[in-house]
């Protein structure tokens, strides 16, 4: 493939990517159900495909993806729900490639063991990119954003790491339960050290990133690739290595990086995600091709009964699960808050699979030691794929009518007075402070009294919404025609300013890099207001 028809190709996946957020906006389909659909279709047409490289999306594709995940998770939220992530995110992938592989070795005709569990490995770490993007659309409560993302973030390295010891049994011939165990432990255990090193080693570079935005966005988006590929030299978890370093470097961000660093910083990975998430799921769709060409070996019935025993599992063993543990928490009386049947209903549908299962099926090498092919490997392909596409446009697509079926809903008011709360504690703490350096630096009185006028009446404002919500008898934030009419006002007024600066620049009173700077400050203004459609 020429340079001229790859450039093309990513020309046409933006132009897609970007009709496909487009449509989502408006019709409210997840874009990662409607992708794969796109690729499938484009797959099926003449013309030149991009294959899928998993060694490409492992190294390039994965680690920047889940760094900039744990950049925006909670890392205290994660701890507090700790015992139901561990659940789902290590014991369930366990038991996931362990159920399939069973199934494989009983009832697939010629199946081995070690091939079952290394496409039940492949399969069951979800991936939770629809569901967040709907679940976060539909208002799904905090916690159970939560665990979806502090599954999705560990779950990969539970994953890779079974997967590679069940390529090894089934290359070698041989399995040891204790080696095996003991590789896992090595793999993860080394993996989190690796990720703790690298956020440490980003706080001694602080002192040199902390004034300059560009410098603290490169080190940024070099730092996953620098997580993995230490922890891959190192034989042990790469990926646990990026997503732990993403906790810790997120949860010292607001402490370790300026206002400006954080907006350019969180801009730049809000693109880079945008785009590798619509390309990787472009890229599920067209790999129908590469799977299907390999089964003509096989027998329907052997097909049939492989696909039916890989997506039964990795669907119906999930809600069994969340009810056992559940059941389980109540046997044994624990203090942490349980899960409501509702919420098991809502986490056993955000299941989804993407683009690291197929990536790692296709990490299973041809040969095995001996020379012969590895066993069943298109068919295991195959398997995945199915399990990947109704997972990810069967629940994709049905996992927002179901949240609003089962009325599941964040307290839009409970978190509306926490913010509030919050602001009018940090606004008491600035007052506070104006009143210490009125006392130490007196001479500075007449900027500390016009400063403190103007926090006090952004206190009041506080203190009066926080009445408001207090008095809503509803789970949404009650809205006032006064308030909307102030947020109205102030657009059209920097809507107007921005128009003046235009004219003062056409006019050739103004320079243009004068117009930008003036410009990011109308940005910044209006970046603080609320959205409205």
């Amino acid at each position: 493939m020429n340079a001229e028809t790859l450039l093309l190709l990513c020309l046409g996946a933006v132009a897609i990517i970007t009709g496909v957020r487009w449509l989502g906006e408006r019709t409210g389909l997840p874009a990662a159900a409607l992708l794969p659909v796109i690729g499938i279709a484009y797959a099926l047409l003449p013309g030149p495909n991009i294959p899928l490289d998993p060694h490409v999306v492992l190294t390039f594709v994965l680690p920047p993806l889940l760094y900039s995940a744990a950049l925006d998770s909670s890392l205290l939220a994660i701890r507090a729900n700790l015992r139901i992530v561990i659940g789902l995110s290590v014991l369930l992938v366990f038991a996931t490639a362990l159920l399939i592989g069973a199934g494989f070795a009983l009832f697939v005709t010629g199946a081995t063991l070690g091939a079952g569990v290394a496409v039940g490995a492949a399969v069951a770490p979800p991936d939770p990119v629809a569901a967040l993007a709907v679940g976060r659309k539909v208002g799904l409560p905090p916690r159970l954003i939560t665990i979806i993302q502090g599954e999705g973030l560990l779950n990969d390295a539970t994953a890779l790491t079974l997967l590679n010891v069940a390529v090894v049994a089934a290359v070698s011939g041989e399995y040891s339960t204790p080696r095996a165990a003991g590789l896992f432990v090595f793999a993860a255990v080394g993996g989190a050290a690796v990720g703790v090193g690298v956020s440490y080693l980003l706080r001694l570079l602080r002192p040199i990133t902390a004034r300059d935005p560009l410098l603290a966005n490169a080190i940024s988006l070099a730092t996953p690739f620098i997580a993995y590929l230490i922890g891959e030299e190192l034989h042990v978890s790469g990926v646990l290595a990026v997503v732990v370093a993403g906790l810790i470097v997120g949860h010292d961000a607001p402490r370790s990086t300026t206002g400006a660093g954080r907006l350019q910083t969180g801009a730049v990975w809000r693109l880079a995600d945008f785009l590798l998430e619509g390309v990787v799921f472009l890229l599920i769709g067209q790999q129908l091709p590469t799977v299907v060409r390999g089964l003509q070996q096989y027998a329907m019935s052997t097909i049939v009964t492989a696909v039916a025993i890989a997506v039964g599992v990795t669907l119906l063993l999930r809600p069994v699960w969340l009810v056992l543990t559940q059941a389980a928490h109540l046997l044994l009386r624990r203090e942490d808050e349980g899960l409501s049947g509702r919420e098991i209903t809502a986490l056993s549908w955000a299941g989804t699979r993407g683009v690291i299962s197929l990536a790692a099926v296709f990490t299973i090498p041809l040969t095995t030691e001996a020379g012969a092919p590895f066993p069943d490997r298109d068919l295991l392909l195959f398997c995945t794929f199915m399990v990947v596409l109704v997972t990810l446009v069967g629940q994709g697509l049905t996992f927002a009518p179901l949240v609003r079926a089962l009325g599941l809903k964040a307290n839009e008011v409970d978190e509306a007075r926490q913010r509030n709360e919050a602001r009018a504690a940090a606004v008491q703490a600035a007052l506070d402070r104006l009143d210490e350096l009125e006392r130490e630096e007196p001479d500075e009185a007449q900027a500390v009294a016009l400063l403190r006028a103007k926090l006090q009446e952004r206190l009041r404002r506080y203190q009066h919404r926080l009445d408001v919500l207090s008095a809503a008898e509803s789970d949404e934030v009650p809205t006032s025609q006064r308030y909307e009419s102030a947020l109205r006002i102030q657009k059209l007024a920097i809507e107007a300013q921005r128009e003046e600066l235009l004219r003062w620049r056409d006019a050739g009173n103004l320079p243009d890099e004068g117009l930008r700077r003036l410009e990011r400050e109308l940005d910044h203004e209006e970046r603080i207001l609320p959205e409205r459609p």
